[in-house]
């Protein structure tokens, strides 16, 4: 650390050592047919400075003090666009533009368009962040996952975990596409059957924009009921070879990018955590390590045809700790606890795939081939002595080929079509040897099964949009159909069918009136679609079906385009049904929670039901004059039915009020400062069997607290709320730049108390004590727990 500040203080006097003026450079073209626009205007939003596209599309703006800028572009018959741009002068910003057709003619307002995203088909419920803002964002570590905790109905998690929970839905709700292709999952150490996981795989150096859906979901995206998240990839450089590197508190990561062939380029990177070396040194329990790579290859064959291939993967692996410390120690009990019942863990996914475009005079085509796959391995042994036999063996892999083709069309009479049909093979297999406690028999149940499990999907969709009184009103009709041969319940299309209907209207300049409502379906996951009791996969005899989800959301915007600045008020309604109920636990599965592990591997059925209703607020600044700001609230009542279908119980997703406050400054002298404050009420829980949990037979086996399922989630934590803060300092030289930060999460040290943690008192050796009144069962006893740390990190991000 000394030596570091040293570093830190000789770059601070270095400060003077600016070189040359920063540049702007790119290309914009136009949809459907990809050619280039010249002309056009492109010009830095609240001045004069800007430059004209010539013949080929491309546009140069020079001179420019190194910052942060927003570029906007118009040129008649398009919509105008806009983007944020962070200028250094170690390398010109290459930022290259794509146009849609508009009937409206420019004016005023839209001439300075704004980088607000909203489209015919997602008029609500829709947001679009850009790089700076993923890469600045005080508290989130360039965390894509953590970054969106700032917006309206996303609700913050205190534990150690990233799961996104959006409007009282489960983080196994989402889904995810880089590049129009789709991955599983975009955290480290994912916790099978619910998503999640502690740190974001994806890095923001390959990001150009994030399109985040809440609701709305288009149509051409299938198997979700919380949100779509579309990540955009910017293109590799083709003028220049380029390197990033980036050290942080718990890991270093170095990209590459630059010109493969005078039509080709690449983006590559690779990242390697020592978070085990630095939990040890803390004296933690567990010993988390992660590494992860990514690439994007861009081949123009021609200005109507492009090929892009991309590739995500990464390498978990979560050992323990040899000893849970000394028993005087603070912590020797929970580490003990800890120790004794969590599995360690390897775990390793990749997704690769290709797109090819083919582009039109009035209409383009895309064609995606990708295959993923994760692999799940974990284990323990008694008291984590592998001299021993396994108590827990757990393997398991989801594989899956996709294949999808699109096409989207514009008409002469002002009709927009999009289309698509999609086809799917999955592999899922699971080894699964476990002991555990039967809530329906009382008694410990062992678990062991063989599972392969072939899957075929296919789908489609189709949407039509249209804008009316001189595009006051937009108008969109669109449905989708899936299905699968796992079961003849879920091998009819049109059981799956899934309309939805969106309306915008602006009556004003400034004002608009948004609504959507529709249909949506998700398969349940593979841990339930494979579970096997035997030879049988039970829950295809228990008559499995998709989730269904009918959601309807409406509400008012109000924008200022010339401040960059813009107030929402929605409402939303979620009404699930088909959802699945734990047999043996006589709950609904989104009572259950997500935890590291494995969920959803039992016998089920499709009869739970539930409903998630609310209302949002959010006023958002986006970066102007320096600035840049949010401001979200959102009322969010998350409720299941259990054994009673006619009561309806709080889900684990139930917070009830979120609120977010984020706000910015860029400073003179390259500095900046960024303040996030998160708040989110206390999450429900279900209280303990003790009389169960402490049986002998049961505890020996189990190792944790048997849940009272009777009184399911009739206990609430309490809320939990934290400030975290961000400063920037930026160095710009002849060749190369340099940006070191400090980030503190939860910077005052706020702890709200978790659920305690039911354990047995222990001797001086650490074995369980047993209870003087009952020989049978063991002394019980609770630990506090609480949420919440203080997290400083200091990173240091080099271009060279």
């Amino acid at each position: 650390m000394k030596n570091f500040l040293v570093l830190f203080n000789i770059f601070i006097l270095a400060s003077t050592a600016f070189a040359q003026k920063g540049i702007i450079r790119g290309t914009v073209t136009e949809l459907p047919r990809n050619e280039p626009v010249p002309y056009a205007t492109v010009v830095i939003q609240g001045t004069s400075t800007g430059a004209t596209t010539d013949d080929n599309g491309k546009y140069q703006i020079e001179n420019l003090e190194p910052g942060l800028y927003n570029i906007v572009v118009n040129y008649v018959g398009y919509g105008p666009a806009s983007q944020e741009v962070e200028v250094s002068n170690a390398r010109p910003a290459v930022i290259n533009f794509s146009l849609t057709p508009s009937t409206q003619e420019l004016n005023e307002v839209e001439v300075i368009a704004n980088g607000f995203y909203k489209s015919d088909e997602s008029p609500v419920s829709v947001q679009r962040i850009g790089v700076t803002e993923v890469k600045r964002a005080p508290g989130a570590n360039r965390d894509i996952s953590r970054v969106l905790q700032s917006l309206p109905g996303v609700a913050s998690t205190a534990s150690f975990r990233n799961d996104i929970l959006i409007r009282g839905g489960a983080p196994n709700e989402n889904r995810f596409y880089l590049d129009g292709i789709e991955i599983p999952n975009i955290n480290h150490f994912a916790t099978q059957g619910a998503s999640g996981g502690p740190v974001g795989m994806i890095n923001v150096d390959f990001i150009e924009n994030v399109e985040f859906f809440s609701g709305a979901y288009p149509a051409g995206r299938g198997n979700a009921l919380s949100s779509v998240m579309e990540f955009t990839q910017k293109d590799g450089r083709t003028d220049q070879h380029t390197t990033n590197i980036i050290l942080g508190t718990s890991d270093i990561g170095v990209t590459f990018e630059g010109p493969v062939t005078e039509k080709s380029s690449i983006i590559v990177s690779a990242r390697q955590s020592y978070l085990q070396a630095l939990f040890s040194v803390l004296g933690l329990p567990f010993l988390p390590t992660y590494n992860d790579f990514q690439l994007k290859y861009k081949y123009e064959i021609d200005q109507r045809n492009k090929i892009s291939i991309i590739g995500l993967g990464a390498i978990d692996q979560f050992k323990l700790a040899d000893s849970p410390g000394e028993p005087t120690d603070e912590d020797y009990e929970e580490n003990l606890y800890i120790l004794n019942n969590t599995p360690e863990q390897n775990q390793w996914n990749y997704t690769i795939g290709a797109k090819y475009e083919h582009f039109r005079d009035n209409s383009t085509f895309t064609f995606v081939a990708s295959r993923n796959m994760l692999t799940n391995n974990q284990f323990k042994y008694p008291n984590n002595d592998r001299s021993q036999s396994k108590i827990y063996d757990y393997n398991s892999t989801e594989a899956e080929n996709k294949f999808r083709l699109e096409g989207l069309t514009f008409t002469n009479t002002g009709f927009t079509f999009s289309y698509g049909v999609s086809y799917e093979y999955a592999n899922y297999t699971n080894q699964t040897y476990q002991t555990l406690y039967d809530y329906s028999t009382g008694e410990l149940e062992t678990i062991n099964f063989n599972s392969v499990l072939p899957l075929n999907k296919w789908g489609g969709f189709t949407t039509v949009s249209k804008k009316l009184a001189q595009d006051k009103v937009t108008l969109s009709l669109g449905a989708r159909v899936d299905a699968n041969d796992y079961s003849d319940s879920m091998n009819n299309l049109l059981d799956q069918f899934s309309p939805r209907f969106s309306a915008s209207y602006q009556f004003t300049p400034r004002w608009s009136l948004n609504f959507n409502t529709g249909i949506y379906y998700q398969l349940p996951t593979y841990t339930t679609l494979g579970y096997k009791e035997g030879e049988d996969f039970v829950n295809k005899d228990n008559g499995l079906l998709y989730i269904r989800n009918k959601q309807l959301v409406g509400g008012f915007e109000y924008k200022i385009p010339e401040k960059n600045l813009k107030f929402t008020v929605e409402g939303f309604q979620k009404l699930y049904d088909q959802y699945p109920y734990s047999i043996n636990n006589e709950i609904s599965l989104a009572n259950l929670g997500a935890d590291f592990g494995v969920i959803g591997s039992e016998a089920v059925t499709s009869t739970s039901k539930g409903r998630s209703r609310g209302i949002e607020f959010m006023a958002q600044q986006k970066f102007f004059k320096g600035f840049y700001g949010i401001l979200a609230y959102t009322y969010v009542q998350s409720e299941f039915t259990n054994a009673d279908p006619n009561v309806y119980a709080p889900s684990s997703w139930d917070s009830r009020n979120i609120v977010s406050l984020t706000g910015g400054k860029k400073l003179k002298r390259n500095w900046e400062i960024g303040a996030r404050w998160l708040y989110s009420g206390g999450t429900p829980y279900t209280p303990y069997d003790v009389d169960a949990s402490m049986d002998k037979q049961v505890w020996d086996a189990e190792r944790r607290g048997v849940k009272d399922y009777s009184q399911v989630n009739t206990l609430r934590l309490s809320a939990n709320h934290q400030l975290d803060v961000r400063v920037d300092k930026y160095y710009y030289f002849d060749k190369w730049s340099l940006n070191v930060y400090f980030d503190i999460q939860n910077m005052y040290g706020y702890q709200s108390k978790g659920q305690p943690i039911l354990t047995t008192e222990v001797d001086q050796n650490g074995n369980p004590v047993t209870d003087p009144n009952d020989p049978s069962k063991y002394s019980p006893k609770y630990i506090e727990t609480t949420n919440g740390i203080v997290q400083p990190s200091i990173g240091i991000i080099v271009e060279l």
